[in-house]
């Protein structure tokens, strides 16, 4: 019981957000179609809200989700979460994920705001349903760069901006934009928390493998832009082995 305690203890955020996402979910199962409609409108970080000043919806958007049945995405995102939070320690963790979560979300805010005021986009859109874990989610994903071997430190940097970048380019929404954008203040995060990864265990393992896939498909959003984002990653992931492998030499001559 000791054990579990402390493994309990160890992964509070990740259990405590899982909690309250299972909550409200089966709330606004229950409540209907309806009243989830109502409550993904007043929860969305959009403009329409920002700007009447509801700015709880900043935090509020975060435990309401619209990307489909529960059940099929959680352990993906306690995959992702559970490692970070293994990796870093609890108040890490929710530091860089409401990090990306609201700083992705203004950002996204005044870049949507721009656009319609230059006619690039409908005015419609500042009434667009924005929420969920996503945000914060790919903040994370950016973190744990600082955990990945120096070896393969910018092969995983470049495979998900490559991945993010065709996201944005097939899909031309503002919550393909706000992942990419979460990625790199998750990255500027784990600079700034001197976040690293003590080690690496087979759990710790499994769960970036199967984190990672929920990632990849958070980012892509559809079958057809992950066909197109994992051929793009890997090339990404090629090339920044071949430019590593022909920047050793050069390091060791140098040193020598």
């Amino acid at each position: 019981m000791r054990r579990v305690w402390a493994a309990l203890v160890r992964l509070r955020v990740t259990i405590g957000y899982t909690v309250a996402l299972v909550a409200v979910a089966t709330v606004l199962v229950v409540e209907g179609p309806r009243m989830q409609d109502r409550v993904i409108a007043h929860a969305s970080t959009n403009l329409h809200n920002l700007h009447q000043g509801r700015l709880g919806t900043l935090i509020g958007s975060a435990f309401v989700t619209d990307a489909g049945p529960i059940y099929l995405w959680l352990p993906g995102l306690i995959c992702i979460l559970a490692l970070a939070e293994l990796q870093w320690h609890s108040g890490r963790l929710a530091l860089t994920f409401v990090l990306g979560h609201i700083g992705a979300t203004l950002i996204v805010g005044v870049g949507t705001a721009l656009a319609i005021w230059m006619h690039w986009a409908p005015i419609t859109i500042a009434r667009a349903s924005d929420v969920g874990m996503s945000y914060g989610t790919a903040a994370v994903v950016g973190a744990l760069t600082a955990s990945i071997p120096p070896r393969w430190r910018g092969s995983w940097m470049s495979g998900w901006i490559a991945v993010g970048a065709v996201s944005i380019a097939c899909n031309q929404t503002f919550t393909e934009v706000g992942h990419l954008t979460a990625f790199l203040l998750g990255m500027l995060a784990a600079h700034t928390l001197s976040l690293h990864a003590p080690h690496w265990s087979v759990l710790r393992l499994v769960l970036l493998g199967f984190g990672g896939l929920f990632a990849l498909m958070m980012f892509s959003e559809d079958a057809q832009t992950l066909a197109a984002a994992v051929p793009a990653a890997i090339a990404a992931v090629l090339i920044s082995q071949w430019v590593r492998s022909r920047r050793e030499p050069r390091d060791q001559v140098a040193i020598a």
